[in-house]
């Protein structure tokens, strides 16, 4: 029987040898001097050899590995290699092959990892912001789940994936057809990074040659307001859907902060909706002070959406959020009806919306700090280290006049509500 001093004093000699342990074990040494245990057997009249693993004194010295670790081909002591030998005598007293059937095994679990596996691997494992995971998943479930899902990545080239983003671009969906592209550079990225050898279908394909997008800085006028939301009354679409678009320009709030909200997350009792960290862009809490406008809006979803958890689910599942394109699509109709009417009127997206509210207050003389609060974004230097006000009073008392300014603007389309004198002030 071999032991592990006389294992670790084992010296290549230019050739192969082996060094006999016990039923049918031996350690083989090879020209490099690396050692690995293996077993000679023969099954159904065949002569086969079996390569146990490689020999490491370190791996399981402290607490050695139960049998079902352990697998063939990994690396092992020589306690582990005796009980991975029962195992593979078991499998020659049955009459099957243990060497073809590690062969079968390492097939299978390659076989096994189409893109669509390793496109889960990738988001699990991912170093994203929440929020751009989420994005990205999104895109992946709604427009390469199906056609790449089960194909093996060699089957995805740069002339499928191009056809894949044009059909996608042929929808009106340009960034996420982009976003597609991204998705299986990363993807297959991360499948390089582990040691496979592969092409990057998505390595020849420019973004530009998809779509692209000239630079926005949009944010909507008092005037333009009048002008949507007016036109929004007329927009065939759901109720409930005006009604979340007009509760984003009230909150301030992130398109995804706000269709993936739950109502417990809302106070009704405090006017309070609290996000947790963990949907938040930055990783923290966020408090959302609630005007009575924004608590009738969610009195109104309360009222709709009872059964469901989410503050607006989607029209077919009640315990799923609405997609992420809903209330673009919403806009987009919006912004038809009004050059349907002849008029000349700049498009616009969700995100426009917060810029329009920071835009605006800030005409309107309130404090930046407070307005930044609002937005959850993200302070940083010396100031950073320092402020650590919330402002939560008056975040309240400045979306209630915003609130009441966006009536107002609603309205008559009047240009900026006057501000109380002092409530601009730093406080």
């Amino acid at each position: 029987m071999l032991t592990d001093m006389q294992l670790r004093a084992l010296k290549p000699t230019g050739k192969i040898y082996k060094v006999v342990d016990q039923q049918g074990l031996y350690a083989a040494v090879t020209r490099t001097g690396v050692v690995s245990f293996r077993f000679d057997y023969r099954v159904n009249g065949r002569r086969e050899t079996l390569v146990i693993g490689k020999y490491d004194p370190t791996v399981g010295a402290k607490k050695p590995r139960e049998l079902d670790e352990l697998d063939y081909g990994m690396s092992v002591s020589l306690a582990e290699a005796r009980l991975l030998m029962t195992r593979a005598h078991r499998s020659v007293e049955q009459g099957e092959s243990p060497s073809r059937s590690k062969v079968e095994k390492r097939t299978e679990a390659a076989d096994a990892l189409t893109f669509g596996s390793w496109a889960e691997k990738y988001f699990a494992e991912a170093d994203l912001a929440e929020s751009t995971k989420a994005m990205r998943k999104s895109v992946y479930d709604r427009n390469l789940a199906d056609e790449f899902g089960r194909l093996k990545l060699e089957e995805i080239t740069p002339v499928r994936l191009m056809a894949r983003c044009e059909k996608i671009k042929e929808r009106g969906a340009a960034a996420p057809a982009v976003h597609a592209r991204e998705i299986v550079l990363q993807v297959f990225r991360f499948v390089q990074a582990r040691g496979l050898k592969i092409d990057n279908p998505a390595a020849s394909i420019r973004p530009s040659a998809i779509a692209t997008f000239k630079a926005r800085d949009r944010a909507l006028t008092p005037a333009e307001i009048h002008i949507f939301f007016n036109a929004l009354e007329h927009t065939a679409t759901m109720s409930t859907l005006r009604l979340a678009v007009k509760f984003m320009l009230l909150t301030l709030v992130r398109k995804t902060e706000f269709i993936e909200a739950k109502w417990d997350e809302v106070n009704f009792e405090t006017a309070i909706w609290t996000i947790p960290k963990d949907r938040m862009k930055a990783g923290r809490p966020h408090n959302v002070y609630l005007s009575q406008q924004a608590l009738d809006i969610l009195v109104a979803f309360k009222t709709c959406f009872s059964a469901s958890s989410y503050l607006h689910p989607g029209r077919y599942e009640t315990e799923l959020p609405i997609s992420s394109a809903t209330l673009n699509r919403v806009i987009d109709a919006t912004v038809k009806v009004v050059h349907d009417r002849g008029e000349d009127f700049e498009p616009f997206t969700v995100h426009d919306l917060r810029r329009t509210a920071s835009t605006l207050l800030h005409e309107a003389g309130f404090n930046s700090d407070w307005i930044e609060k609002c937005l959850a974004h993200e302070q940083r230097g010396v100031r950073a280290i320092y402020n650590k006000a919330e402002y939560a009073e008056q975040r309240r008392a400045m979306l209630q006049a915003w609130a009441d300014m966006l009536d107002a603007w609603i309205k008559n389309s009047a240009s900026v509500v006057p501000i109380k004198r002092g409530a601009a002030s730093v406080a």
